[in-house]
Formats: C-alpha cells, sequence, structure tokens
C-alpha cells in the first residue's frame, strides 16, 4: 500500500504492521513501532498483582538498537565470530550461543487438547440480573470486567486447520477485583464421559492412531468410533459433533457453555443450582461440509483469521451471558434430568436463560506466543458466590489442569506470566520455584507467624473471602459407581436428534455416513449402528444404506420426546452486523456504483470485501482480494456488480450458490447470473447497486437461504 495515498475511513483488515513500511530497508535509529490499533496486551501489573499505571509498550523490547539479552548492543547479527573468514566458529561466541539457545527453547509443550487456539482481549458488562442468586462483584449491575477469550479446537495439533470437525473450546478468563475467574467451556453444552477418570480414554480414542499419526485432527476413524460405540454414554456428544454444531461458521457465531452444573450463593447464603451459556449476537451458525474441506485447503488458518480481520475492522464479537436457574435440592436433580451428569442438558423450554451481561472482544493480542500460547485456565479459578459441584469430571478437572499448567509452563509461578496475572492483591505465602519473578519480601512465608507482624491475615466472609459452600454429604459407602441415574445414554441424543429441523437432520445422516464410512472395521460401523437404531429408526436407516449394511432393531426402547426448538439453528432471525461481503466489480464497473455499495456495507456494519482480476486499486478503492486469491469461504454473500467469463470467479460464484448464501447482482452482470444457471434461484437478486445493500440485509437476517439449500439436495 502506497503510504503517501489518502487514507481509507473503511478499515481493511490483514495489515501486519502499523505504518506501511517503506520500500527500501530502513536504515534511521528509531524505537519500536507502537502497536497496530486493533491489538491490546495484558495490562501492566506486578507479579503481585499491583497495578503500575506503565502503558502496554514498557514490557515490549525497549531502545532503537539491536543487544543482548544482558542489553550489550550490537553491531552484527548476521555473522559468527570465526577464527579468520574461513576458520571454524569460536567457543567464546556469546551472542550465537545465547541467540541459537533462545531459539532452541522457543515452544512449549503444547496442549495435549485445546493445542489449536486462537484469542481475544475484552471486556464483560454485567446487567445486575444475577444480583439475586450469586454474591459475586463482577455480575453487579454496570461493573465492567476486563476479559480473555481463548477458542480452540481439541482434536488437532497446532499445525491443524480450524475447519475440521471437531468440538470447540471456549475459554474465559475474567480479570476480577476478587481474583481470576476461569469459566472453562465449549461449544457443545455435553461432554463424552461422565467422570474424568475416563478423560485419557477417549481422547486417546479421538487422537491419531499412535503407530501411524493419522488421521490428524478428525474422528474420522477406527478408534474413536470403537470406542463410543462400546461407551455409549459418549453417544450424546458424538451426535453434537454429527451436526452442523461440529464444524463453525466463525468463533464469532460459536455457543458457548460451561458444560457442568456450578453452585451459586447470594450475600443472604441462599444456593441455587446453575448452567452457563455464551450467545453470539450474530446467532449460531455452521459452515456447510464442502465450505468445511475447501476452508482446510485454501486457509487452514480460517477461523483465526475471521476473528482477528473482524477485531480489525471494527466489527467486535459479542456474547451474551446468560444462566440456567435451577433450585439447589438434595438430590440435584430437575425435571428428571440428573444435573451431575455432564452428558445430560437442560432443554430451555424446562429452564429459561437469564441474561446477565455481555461481552465484547476489542483487542486482538499483541503476541501469540505470550498470551494466546501462555494463557493458563482452570475449573478451580473460582471468585466468591461460585462454587463447583460433585460432578465427577469436574471434580478430575479441578486436579488435572494445575498439573498441567506446571508441565507445559515450565514450574508452579505461571499465575506470573503477564496474561495470567490476577487483577486483584496476591499474598499467598508461595515461594520460589522455577521462573520466579517476584521479589518477596518479610522471613516468615507461613502461618500462624509474628516475625512478619502477622501478615498475611484470614479474611472473613465482610472482607469478600472464598468461602466453599458447606454442602451436606449424604451417608454412604466407599466405591467405583455411578448413580443410576447415569444409565440413560440415548434419550437425550433423541431429543437433539428430533428437535432439528431436516436439512439439519440431513446434515447428520451425512456426517455420520462418512466419518463410519472412513472407519475400516466392519464391526465398529455395525455397533455404531446398533447404537443409531436406538436413537432414531430413520437415522440409523438412512446411514445404514449408505453404508451398503442393513439397519438394525433397536435394543432398547426408544424414547418418545418433546423437540426443543432452541437446539435447532435453522428458523430464527438475526443482525447482518460483522458478516463478510464480496463485491466483484471490475474496471468496466461504475466508480461511483462501487464507492456506494462499499459504503452502504460498512455503514450497515458489515465488512466490505473488494474482489477484482487483479490486485492494487480499482476506481481509487483498494483491492483486497483478485480473482486468483479470492476464496467463497471468506464471505457471507455476493454483490457481482461486473460481468465476468473467468473461471476462477464462476466457479467462486457457483460455489457461493451451492452453499445458500445470497447473492445480489447489478443489471450489467445478470448475464454472468444465466451464464452458471442461477438467475432464477431463491436468494438470488438483480437490483440497482443503490439498493443492493437493503436486500442483502434481509436475505443475511436468515445467514443462508435455506429453501435453496433444500431444493438442491431434494
Amino acid at each position: 500500500m502506497d503510504a503517501a495515498r489518502e487514507p481509507d475511513p473503511i478499515t481493511i483488515p490483514g495489515a501486519p504492521a502499523p505504518v506501511p513500511p517503506s520500500l527500501e530497508e530502513p536504515t534511521e535509529p528509531h524505537k519500536p513501532l507502537p502497536p497496530k490499533p486493533d491489538q491490546g496486551a495484558p495490562e501492566t501489573r506486578t507479579p503481585t498483582g499491583v497495578p503500575t499505571d506503565y502503558p502496554p509498550e514498557t514490557v515490549g523490547q525497549q531502545g532503537a538498537y539491536l543487544t543482548t539479552a544482558q542489553g550489550a548492543r550490537l553491531t552484527d547479527t548476521d555473522h559468527s565470530l570465526k577464527a579468520g573468514p574461513r576458520g571454524p566458529v569460536l567457543l567464546q561466541d556469546h551472542h550465537l550461543r545465547e541467540k541459537i539457545t533462545h531459539f532452541d527453547h522457543e515452544r512449549i509443550p503444547e496442549r495435549v487438547v485445546h493445542a489449536r487456539g486462537a484469542a481475544a482481549h475484552g471486556v464483560f458488562v454485567a446487567n445486575g440480573a444475577a444480583e439475586s442468586v450469586t454474591k459475586a462483584g463482577f455480575l453487579k449491575r454496570g461493573v465492567t470486567t476486563p476479559v480473555f477469550v481463548r477458542f480452540s479446537t481439541v482434536l488437532g495439533s497446532r499445525g491443524s486447520a480450524d475447519t475440521v470437525r471437531d468440538t470447540r473450546g471456549f475459554a474465559t478468563k475474567f480479570y476480577t477485583d476478587e481474583g481470576v475467574y476461569d469459566l472453562v467451556g465449549n461449544n457443545i453444552p455435553v461432554f463424552f464421559i461422565q467422570d474424568a477418570i475416563k478423560f485419557p480414554d477417549i481422547i486417546h480414542a479421538g487422537k491419531p492412531h499412535p503407530d501411524r499419526e493419522i488421521p490428524q485432527a478428525q474422528s474420522a476413524h477406527d478408534t474413536f468410533w470403537d470406542f463410543v460405540s462400546l461407551h455409549t454414554e459418549a453417544q450424546a456428544h458424538a451426535m453434537w459433533n454429527m451436526s452442523d454444531r461440529g464444524i463453525p461458521r466463525s468463533y464469532r457465531m460459536m455457543q458457548g457453555f460451561g458444560v457442568h452444573t456450578f453452585r451459586l450463593v447470594n450475600d443472604a447464603g441462599e444456593t441455587v443450582l446453575v448452567k452457563f451459556h455464551w450467545r453470539p449476537k450474530l446467532g449460531t451458525h455452521s459452515l456447510t461440509w464442502e465450505e468445511a474441506q475447501l476452508a482446510s485447503g485454501k486457509d487452514p488458518d480460517f477461523h483465526r483469521r475471521d476473528l482477528a480481520d473482524a477485531i480489525e475492522a471494527g466489527a467486535f464479537p459479542q456474547w451474551d451471558l446468560a444462566l440456567q436457574v435451577m433450585p439447589d435440592t438434595p438430590e440435584e436433580t430437575f425435571e428428571g434430568i440428573d444435573l451431575l451428569d455432564p452428558t445430560k442438558i437442560v432443554p430451555e423450554e424446562l429452564a429459561p436463560l437469564q441474561v446477565i451481561g455481555t461481552m465484547t472482544l476489542n483487542a486482538n493480542p499483541t503476541n501469540f506466543f505470550a498470551e494466546t500460547e501462555q494463557v493458563a485456565f482452570h475449573p478451580g479459578h473460582l471468585v466468591p458466590g461460585i462454587d463447583v459441584t460433585n460432578d465427577a469430571l469436574l471434580q478430575g478437572r479441578l486436579f488435572s489442569y494445575i498439573d498441567t499448567q506446571i508441565t507445559r509452563l515450565g514450574g508452579p509461578n505461571f499465575a506470573q506470566l503477564p496474561i495470567n496475572r490476577p487483577h486483584a492483591p496476591i499474598n499467598d505465602m508461595l515461594r520460589d520455584g522455577m521462573h520466579q519473578t517476584a521479589v518477596h519480601a518479610g522471613v516468615a512465608p507461613y502461618k500462624p507467624n509474628s516475625l512478619d507482624g502477622g501478615c498475611p491475615f484470614f479474611a472473613g466472609a465482610d472482607e469478600g473471602a472464598f468461602i466453599d459452600i458447606p454442602v451436606t454429604v449424604s451417608e454412604s459407602v466407599k466405591e467405583r459407581a455411578d448413580s443410576r441415574s447415569f444409565d440413560d445414554h440415548f434419550s437425550q441424543v433423541t431429543l437433539f436428534y428430533r428437535s432439528l429441523t431436516p436439512i439439519e437432520q440431513q446434515h447428520v445422516a451425512e456426517a455420520y455416513a462418512f466419518e463410519l464410512g472412513k472407519c475400516y472395521e466392519q464391526a465398529v460401523k455395525e455397533r455404531q449402528l446398533q447404537a443409531l437404531a436406538n436413537i432414531d429408526a430413520d437415522l440409523c436407516a438412512t446411514v445404514a444404506a449408505a453404508l451398503g449394511l442393513p439397519a438394525p432393531a433397536p435394543t432398547v426402547e426408544v424414547a418418545d420426546v418433546e423437540p426443543s426448538p432452541a437446539l435447532r439453528q435453522v428458523g430464527e432471525q438475526w443482525p447482518a452486523e460483522g458478516r463478510v461481503v464480496g463485491i466483484v466489480a471490475d474496471e468496466s464497473t461504475e466508480a461511483s456504483a462501487l464507492a456506494t455499495v462499499r459504503e452502504g456495507l460498512h455503514a450497515a456494519g458489515i465488512v466490505p470485501l473488494v474482489i477484482a482480476p487483479h490486485g492494487g486499486m480499482l476506481h481509487g478503492i483498494p483491492v483486497q482480494r483478485s480473482v486468483q486469491t479470492a476464496a467463497s469461504i471468506e464471505v457471507d454473500a455476493v454483490v457481482l456488480l461486473a460481468p465476468s467469463t473467468d473461471p476462477r470467479a464462476l466457479r467462486m460464484l457457483g460455489e457461493v450458490f451451492r452453499h445458500g448464501k445470497a447473492i445480489a447482482a447489478s443489471p450489467a452482470a445478470a448475464d454472468t447470473l444465466e451464464a452458471v444457471h442461477i438467475g432464477d434461484a431463491p436468494g438470488v437478486v438483480t437490483v440497482e447497486p443503490a439498493a443492493a445493500v437493503d436486500e442483502l440485509l434481509t436475505l443475511l437476517s436468515t445467514h443462508r437461504v435455506w429453501e435453496r439449500l433444500e431444493a438442491l439436495r431434494a
């Protein structure tokens, strides 16, 4: 981009640096450039939680000159110190050894699960609706709390693709005045297992086969379906994964769930049981299966890029945080549903959602490693007013997470990393250890003491102490067992499937057919078909026909359930803000028409993406994609302002059409629609450029043109 050009009033995301680079290598020394406007950073606090009032750049690199890690300025970093120009390298070359040694240790062990992630900074503003059920300070009316959110896939490595069919992590770190609170959840409200002792088993089953290390980041293989078909409590999560939930359109359009049931306590000491829900303002939407495959090949970073670009473009993602509130009864059940079973949901028709605040993500990380990679979540990071239940999966997570952080981050002081530092005073009596960056004073890190004047002191409830909620533990025997209420592995799977619309059900059947079709062992396929027979006969028959196998009869009575419309993704209307619309134009397009559409989309909160036959500029407007680099997966709709015979443009248009996306064409481009036989289809309109935006706003409200998808599959 030409630095001398007039600045564009519409932010085009993707610039790698805060200012355009010069053509020649800069030689005039200057301080490090500031972060980009879309970037944020952890608040500057001491290792013990004291705000420093220093700007974020004070924790970044300093000065205009290259130095060693100890601050000695360097004249050269391109040549090793040698015994003559052609001689051996000398051991005394400290800079070489420091540079290479640090490079050798730049990577830390990746997470066993959730290795592939993306993150952003933001704020959470409470509306006060939770004040009656919890004394948590950050949930009081009008309180604004900084947050850091990490989204992730579960099974894949850090180098895997974003758009694989998988569960997504949705982990939120609230930097509250009462300490860090971590809500560590997923985009699916149920989990594969009921007890954490089986977590290694489900992950070992889902991970690549240990002999060949394939397939990567997917469940379409024998070991996964072998475990799931034998361990039928996993059928609920498997069904959610086979639905469109398994391939989200965007992290911005993805729900989040706390999965477990938690216990809240208010100022009066009254308790309730709750489930947490994140609801995206843009609605919950997914990719089609073909889009997911295209994205894995054309842009493996699709979700990561989408999140970062949206924030940079000012289309800040938002979610409402909501509660399902149930009575805290001794049985810990609600409407016959065991609330300690993480493979079960509570339908929203039985316990409606109560919105308690809104989260806005408004800044990208400044440094991926320091923030996204080093952030450490833990479901045991709680604040007064929020406590755990006896969910056996949650109980195991309370042990597992801290052990994971110590292994990954090199020691017990991971809370002192800037991204993990609490925004509350820290006086924990923990000392020393690897990577201790605090300089603790005093001689008595123990209780009780007199040598440090008795400090630190205990707090009471009036001082905001975290007090474990006293819960009666029933008299019982010590045993390895589950409650009998955990034995129903099929009725809620039937509930989920029968709550979906026909097009969503078809996607589920196609997903099962694909995944089981990738399995080698016939016995695994037949065993999973038996599980499907116990869920829904029509689903089982459809999948069996695709596999060329007979559909078995059920071995249990198939549940007669009342569908829950809240589980559907299709049928509601959503705001168009934050969507990406491609504008296909060329030199024949009137400059005023291009400007009108682009500015109109931007004014509606939509991110415009200009696509032309070439890069550079078109009528004074930056071209963001050429037909060679453009991909249909990037856009939610297309405005066609120029006719085209380029096969690449026509292929993209055909993909947009097949994927049920809205298409608006100017009269000048109508012949192109006819050339690819899409002129009369639902969701394809021919309008003057000035009216294109209004037409698209209506069509985008349902995310896709579903009647077109249904017609294409008929």
